[in-house]
C-alpha cells in the first residue's frame, strides 16, 4: 500500500508516492533504533557533527533538484522551497558551530565538591513533522537530536513526504516512516520511545500530548497560532516595509503558523494604512503555478482547505466586513483561493477568532492601546505576534504585554526569524522551544555526579541525620 501526492496546482498529477509503514511494524522498527543509540551515542561529538556538516554540504548541493520537487507536492513557490532548504542547510552549519557548548559536560571542582553535569539523550527520537515547512522543521527536530546522539523516527505529512524523505536520506541514523494517526499513536506510545517533537495542528497535538502523558514520555509540540500584527498610532511603513507586511501574511498562501493573522490599526489611520497595504499587495502578490520563477503565491494544499477558506471568507462578509480581492487567482483545476482582505468583521467571525491558516486576513481598527492589547491577547493561542512603530523602546514595551512566545518588532513571519532566538508558543501553542540553545537542550537530559566536599578524602563529613550544609 502506497500513499500518493498529487499536484496542488494540477490534481491531476501524480508527483511521487511512499510506501505506507504497517502499524505492525513499529516494535520492530522502535527496538532497531534503540539498539542503533548505544553505538551512535558513543562515537565522540566531533565526528557526529562531521556527519551532519557532510549532510548539510550534500543538501545544498542537492537544493535545485529538491525545490522543484517541494514546490510540486507542497504548492509553495518554488523560489520559497529554494529559500527553506537553504536555511535549512544553514541550521545544519550553525549547529555545529554551537552544539560542543550545550552538549560538552560541565564539572565544578571546589570546596562544596566535585560536581559533574552530563548531558545524556533520550535515546529513541520519534519526530512528526507538517506539510507547510517540511523541510526546516524536520530538520529541526532532525540536527540537535542527532547530534545530541539519539536516533530518529521520522513520520512526515502525507501531504509533503517526498521531498522530506530525500533529505532524510542524506542525514544520519534517521529512519523515514509513513502513514497516519493510527502510525503516530503507535509511535508514541511505544515504551522504547524516549522523545517525541510534534509541529502541526491542535487536534493532532493534543492526541500526541494525551499518548505521551500516558507513556510518561516528554514532548515538544509546536500547534499554530493566531498571531496580531499590531500598528502603534506612529507607525511609519515605507513601501518596502509594506510589501514585507504582504508576505508576512500571505506567504505560503497564508499556511504558516507564525503568519500575520490579525491585523491592529488605529482607526484614525486605517484609510491610509488600507490604501498602502492594497497597493503593496497588488504590485508584490502573483498567484499561479509554484514552478513559474515569477509567482509570488501558489495554490493551498488539498481542496478541503479551498473550502474551508472560502467558507471563512464567505461568512466574515455575511457578517459585514468589506471583502477587498488583493489578486486573483487563475481558473484552473488548481486548489487555487484568491488573496482576500477582510476590512473589519467583527471579533467573533471565525476568520478573526481562529487560525484561518489561509490567503484571507482580517483588518481590525481600534481607538485605544489597552483596548487593542486586549482584542489581541483575547486568544487561546499564543505563538507569535508582532509591534509596529517609530519608537523602538515603545514597542518592546507594549511587545511585553502581548501573550505570545515570539513577538516580532517592525517585522514578522520568517524576515524576523533568527537562529540564535528561541521559537515556541505560550498558552494552547504548545511548548518546548526550537532555534538557539534552548532548542538543542530539548534533546538531552542533564545527568549529575556529586561528591560533597565534606565527604571527600579529608572532608570534616557530616552527622547522619543533619541537612545539607546551607540548608
Amino acid at each position: 500500500m502506497r500513499i500518493e501526492r498529487e499536484n496542488p496546482a494540477r490534481p491531476a498529477e501524480i508527483v511521487g508516492s511512499v510506501p505506507v509503514t504497517p502499524v505492525a511494524a513499529v516494535d520492530e522498527l522502535v527496538r532497531a533504533a534503540e539498539h542503533r543509540v548505544r553505538a551512535w551515542s558513543a562515537l565522540p561529538l566531533p565526528r557526529r557533527l562531521d556527519r551532519l556538516r557532510t549532510a548539510a554540504a550534500a543538501l545544498t548541493a542537492r537544493t535545485p533538484e529538491l525545490a522543484v520537487l517541494l514546490a510540486r507536492e507542497s504548492g509553495k513557490p518554488v523560489a520559497d522551497c529554494r529559500g527553506e532548504i537553504g536555511f535549512a542547510a544553514r541550521y545544519l552549519d550553525w549547529l555545529c558551530a554551537h552544539a560542543p557548548a550545550v552538549y560538552g559536560a560541565t564539572e565544578l571542582d571546589d570546596a562544596e565538591g566535585r560536581l559533574v553535569l552530563a548531558p545524556r539523550p533520550y535515546g529513541v527520537v520519534v519526530a512528526v513533522t507538517p506539510w507547510n515547512a517540511p523541510i526546516i522543521l524536520s530538520v529541526l527536530k532532525l540536527g540537535p537530536a542527532l547530534a545530541a546522539g539519539n536516533t530518529v523516527l521520522l513520520k512526515p505529512s502525507p501531504l509533503a513526504p517526498l521531498t522530506v524523505s530525500a533529505v532524510a536520506e542524506l542525514l544520519p541514523e534517521t529512519t523515514v516512516v509513513h502513514g497516519g494517526p493510527d502510525l503516530v499513536q503507535a509511535l508514541v506510545a511505544h515504551p522504547l520511545v524516549g522523545k517525541v517533537a510534534f509541529t502541526g495542528g491542535d487536534a493532532a497535538g493534543r492526541g500526541i500530548a494525551a499518548a505521551a502523558g500516558r507513556a510518561l514520555t516528554p514532548v515538544v509540540l509546536e500547534l499554530g497560532g493566531n498571531d496580531p500584527a499590531v500598528f502603534l498610532d506612529d507607525f511609519a511603513l515605507t513601501a518596502d516595509d509594506y510589501e514585507r507586511l504582504v508576505l508576512a501574511s500571505f506567504a505560503t498562501s497564508g499556511q504558516v503558523c507564525m503568519a500575520a493573522k490579525r491585523l491592529y490599526v488605529p482607526e484614525r489611520r486605517a484609510g491610509e494604512f488600507l490604501e498602502a497595504y492594497v497597493a503593496a499587495a497588488q504590485r508584490i502578490l502573483c498567484i499561479g503555478d509554484p514552478v513559474d520563477e515569477d509567482v509570488t503565491m501558489g495554490p493551498v494544499v488539498n481542496r478541503a482547505a479551498a473550502e474551508r477558506i472560502s467558507a471563512l471568507v464567505r461568512d466574515a462578509g455575511a457578517r459585514g466586513a468589506e471583502l477587498i480581492t488583493l489578486a486573483r487567482a487563475p481558473e484552473t483545476d488548481g486548489y487555487y483561493a484568491d488573496a482576500v482582505l477582510a476590512r473589519t468583521p467583527p471579533d467573533d467571525a471565525p476568520l478573526v477568532c481562529t487560525e484561518q491558516f489561509g490567503p484571507a486576513v482580517p483588518l481590525l481598527t481600534y481607538r485605544g492601546e489597552d483596548e487593542m492589547i486586549a482584542r489581541a491577547n483575547d486568544s487561546v493561542l499564543g505563538l507569535g505576534a508582532s509591534v509596529w512603530s517609530a519608537d523602538e523602546d515603545r514597542a518592546f514595551r507594549v511587545a511585553a504585554r502581548l501573550e505570545a512566545g515570539f513577538t516580532f518588532v517592525n517585522t514578522h513571519n520568517r524576515t524576523g526569524m533568527s537562529l540564535r532566538a528561541p521559537f515556541g508558543g505560550v498558552k494552547r501553542s504548545g511548548f518546548g522551544r526550537e532555534y538557539a540553545e534552548e532548542g538543542l537542550r530539548e534533546y538531552v537530559q542533564t545527568t549529575v555526579i556529586h561528591a560533597p566536599g565534606v565527604f571527600r578524602p579529608g572532608g570534616a563529613g557530616l552527622p547522619a541525620r543533619a541537612y545539607p550544609p546551607g540548608q
